[in-house]
């Protein structure tokens, strides 16, 4: 690929190879070359293709000479997954690319396809990473980048409190930090993301927790599965079950009443009574001793007590959606 120079500037190289399974990055990526591609003629032919509709001599035809001599950039989506025959097509391009097509290939990564990954690698293809964000500190560096790349700054109480918040979906991470920095002249404080943002994280923790009181443990687990999965803190649902567990204690000790008249003796807002209340059936004064006992448990592992806070978790979920049911 001599045509054109390929370093990781040029995004009208001949092929662009985006390696990842961030979607976020990926599309990015895609959004780079064609921005640059339509600058320079705006009348640019995008076509984006997913790795089913680039079917074998299907290059061929978009690749073929046009009596306008237009620009093009073709997108193929999960490169991966193309078949052996388009993939040989694709191989035989990059020997011969033309001068005013681009070519942007989005592969996951991995063993599958990996003949295309090397092919287009040795054929000199400018390459981005996409890797998927795995680890807090990753998408706490994401969160710290995408202020730069705004031009703003943010402190790292701030940044951290965004990540805490809004979970592990770059997509939504990113769409913070572009209405933050719309919305707000100046530097970026933890003060400024709680007004914006707190209450995601936590109204998260209290699903897992409203369904394990309510002793419907699949769900509690699916809750807390996917509250996991978009980064909420763990020690945000074992408070939430140990909240959630102790206002049943509360209640189940209280003396009837109107829900106005408990709420100001447990401290608890009236909409709170009425669902507190729905879900205390089946509890027992043992089945509240349980759960607190194995919530305490929980909360002492994923303070560092434990080698596995996820499972510490499950155990105390499995634990208080079983006390539930002790009358039942």
């Amino acid at each position: 690929m001599a045509t054109r120079k390929t370093s990781t500037d040029d995004l009208l190289a001949p092929v662009t190879l985006a390696v990842g399974q961030e979607d976020l990055l990926l599309d990015r990526a895609v959004q780079e070359v064609v921005a640059a591609a339509r600058a320079a003629d705006a009348d640019t032919d995008v076509r984006d293709l997913s790795s089913e509709q680039l079917q074998p001599g299907t290059l061929a035809e978009l690749t073929s000479p046009s009596l306008f001599a237009e620009r093009k950039v073709i997108v193929v989506r999960n490169a991966q997954d193309l078949s052996a025959d388009t993939i040989k097509d694709i191989k035989a391009y990059l020997a011969a690319p033309i001068e005013e097509i681009t070519i942007v290939l989005l592969h996951a990564g991995g063993a599958k396809g990996k003949g295309l990954l090397d092919a287009a690698r040795k054929a000199g293809a400018r390459e981005v990473a996409c890797p998927k964000t795995t680890k807090p500190a990753e998408r706490l560096t994401f969160v710290r980048q995408e202020f730069r790349a705004l031009g703003r700054s943010a402190t790292p109480e701030a940044c951290q409190a965004l990540v805490d918040s809004i979970g592990s979906d770059l997509r939504e991470l990113a769409s913070a930090v572009s209405q933050l920095t719309a919305d707000v002249e100046g530097t970026i404080d933890e003060a400024i993301v709680g007004r914006y943002y707190t209450g995601r994280a936590e109204a998260s923790s209290f699903n897992v927790a409203d369904r394990a009181v309510e002793g419907r443990a699949a769900e509690a687990l699916e809750a807390l599965r996917w509250s996991l999965s978009t980064g909420v803190p763990p020690v945000l649902i074992t408070s939430a079950l140990a909240q959630g567990v102790r206002a049943i204690g509360k209640l189940s000790a209280a003396r009837g009443g109107r829900p106005a008249d408990l709420a100001r003796e447990l401290g608890m807002p009236p909409w709170k009574i009425d669902r507190v209340r729905q879900q205390m059936r089946g509890w027992t004064p043992d089945g509240v001793s349980l759960a607190l006992r194995a919530v305490a448990e929980a909360d002492a592992g994923v303070k560092g007590g434990g080698d596995d806070p996820e499972y510490a978790l499950e155990k105390a979920v499995v634990a208080v959606a079983r006390a539930a049911r002790l009358r039942r």
